[in-house]
């Protein structure tokens, strides 16, 4: 019997990636890259010159279909596989990246009536623009007591559906009345693929206050936000939403013949790139904490029960894996944070020494930084560079670092940046263990696990916690092509279940993380003083931060 696959392609930022994955055991047979064309448009529009105001972030939405193009029939070729034993095929997007379209499923911006004003373009997750609207739906919602706040760790952020929906309403009325309907990205492809429309519980739960037994906030809740906005749910937001691994459709002639797969190929929903990672680890029941781990980290854990946890993103209904609740914290700088030092901080003797032994700088701090004990540096820093997500969820917080001497070498301010992180993640899974969502161990994906031996030691000290990590470099991308399988399902040569998928596809190295008791010690106290300026700076009693923030803003 011939040996049956699935595609699972991972959206990101700045390009799109497809791999072709064995449904036997989950073997990553070939992949491969296709940049965005226009990559992130964030300063003028294409074609039109038209310059866009700050904190605006667009996408043209024919480069996701570039990757369809590009990267399906590369790997096809590469494997030498049948396109007919490929059954199945899974997307995973950065979100909330969103779009209005018009009764035909085409994005508006494709219109060359409508081309030049930029809300009918793609809005990227971070499109940041929309800032005021999600201040007032937080002020609103609060007031009003409204139940679905708490789920969200008490604030929805302007990355989000509804605050970009309505920043569009208030800034370019004429665009919104010409959308019939505002989907998500990955809904949207998904859409292109089949001819079907669908929402999916992933995007819809965390991203646009859906829940599945209350569905969206009520109208009058809309009411009273926007008379506008009154009917947006039934309208422009309409339609059913679906559990992840649910089948949207099989695959078009027209698309098939783009792909170069057949037609009737099924297609599962769309999904969030770090979502689609835990079942990618192997992740299907709770008391896993998975983190996605690159310039920022994204926490997912699954739970039984709807707890609400201080700074958690998101708790949604089959949100994650179908049967549980899915929960999702975050750190908004991590990578980035040792990239800023790398780049910013480090002096000229680093990156010559670097260069002449032929490694990048992160490894020559990180061999330096790795001989020293917990505590040994006398430095503490808060991991604030880019705001704190969770638990605080407070983008006007700055990062910190404490302890200098004449002494002080880049190594050790590198070990603290570290170990900075790594307290920031504790305090993230002290938050949902103390709130009755256990964690016992930690799952680590992404491109910081495989790279960083150091830092995973460190996190596990820190957690006094197992960490296991990703055998795949693709873990999104893996976890999209089991959810593949899953929307072909067994009787196809694929799976019924995101479990029995996982149980045989996922794969996790053999060695281990575990915590040094010695250093779990030392770094309990370190917790403690962390947890000191992380209260002092972060709940008001010193706003310092802020007001050198608003000075920074006043003389500009």
């Amino acid at each position: 019997m011939a040996k049956k696959y699935a595609i699972g392609i991972d959206y990101g930022t700045e390009s799109g990636r497809a791999v072709l994955v064995d449904l036997a055991d989950g073997t990553e047979v070939a992949d491969h890259v296709t940049p965005y064309p226009h990559n992130v448009i964030d300063e003028e529009l294409p074609g039109s010159g038209l310059k866009l105001e700050h904190d605006w972030a667009l996408q043209h939405p024919g480069d996701y279909i570039e990757v369809l193009k590009r990267s399906v029939p590369a790997i096809i070729q590469a494997s030498g596989v049948n396109p007919a034993d490929v059954i199945g095929l899974g997307i995973d997007f950065t979100a909330c990246t969103m779009l209005p379209v018009d009764s035909n499923c085409n994005p508006l911006c494709f219109d060359p009536e409508l081309r030049e004003r930029p809300h009918s373009w793609v809005k990227l997750w971070k499109h940041h623009a929309a800032q005021d609207e999600a201040n007032r739906i937080n002020e609103l919602a609060a007031e009003r007591g409204e139940a679905f706040l708490p789920r969200y760790g008490g604030k929805i952020s302007s990355e989000w559906m509804i605050a970009k929906i309505w920043q569009i309403l208030n800034e370019d009325p004429y665009i919104f009345d010409k959308t019939d309907q505002f989907l998500e990205a990955t809904d949207w492809v998904v859409s292109q693929m089949t001819g079907n429309p669908q929402r999916n519980s992933c995007t819809a739960g965390y991203k646009a206050i859906w829940h599945k037994r209350d569905g969206y906030p009520s109208e009058a809740f809309f009411k009273a936000l926007d008379p506008r906005l009154e009917k947006l749910t039934s309208t422009k937001l309409r339609g059913e939403v679906v559990p992840l691994g649910t089948k949207a459709g099989e695959l078009t002639p027209e698309m098939a013949g783009l792909m170069g797969l057949l037609p009737g190929t099924a297609v599962a929903v769309g999904n969030v790139d770090a979502h689609a990672a835990v079942p990618g680890v192997g992740v299907v029941t709770p008391g896993k904490l998975v983190m996605a781990m690159g310039t920022s980290i994204c926490h997912m854990l699954l739970g039984e029960e709807e707890h609400h946890v201080e700074g958690m993103c998101g708790v949604v209904e089959d949100g994650i894996i179908p049967g549980y609740l899915g929960y999702e914290a975050g750190q908004s700088a991590v990578g980035d944070i040792f990239a800023w030092y790398v780049e910013q901080g480090v002096p000229a003797y680093v990156h010559e020494a670097a260069q002449r032994e032929g490694i990048s700088v992160h490894e020559w701090l990180e061999q330096r930084a790795a001989a020293y004990k917990p505590g040994e540096t006398g430095l503490l820093a808060l991991d604030w560079w880019n705001g704190n997500r969770s638990v605080l969820v407070d983008t006007h917080l700055s990062g910190m670092l404490i302890g200098y001497t004449l002494l002080t070498k880049p190594e050790e301010i590198y070990r603290t940046l570290l170990e900075a992180t790594a307290f920031g993640t504790r305090k993230i899974v002290d938050a949902f263990h103390e709130n009755g969502v256990t964690v016992n161990e930690l799952y680590a994906c992404g491109g910081l696990p495989q790279k960083n031996r150091l830092l995973m030691q460190i996190y596990a000290d820190v957690t006094n916690r197992e960490i296991k990590v990703a055998d795949s470099k693709q873990t999104p991308a893996l976890g999209a092509a089991m959810f593949g399988a899953v929307a072909a399902g067994a009787a196809n040569g694929g799976y019924d279940t995101i479990v029995e998928a996982a149980g045989k596809m996922a794969r996790v190295r053999e060695e281990t993380f575990k915590p040094i008791p010695e250093n779990v010690a030392v770094y309990e106290k370190l917790y403690e003083e962390y947890n000191k300026l992380h209260d002092y700076f972060g709940r008001g009693a010193n706003d310092v931060m802020k007001r050198l923030r608003a000075m920074k803003e006043a003389v500009r």
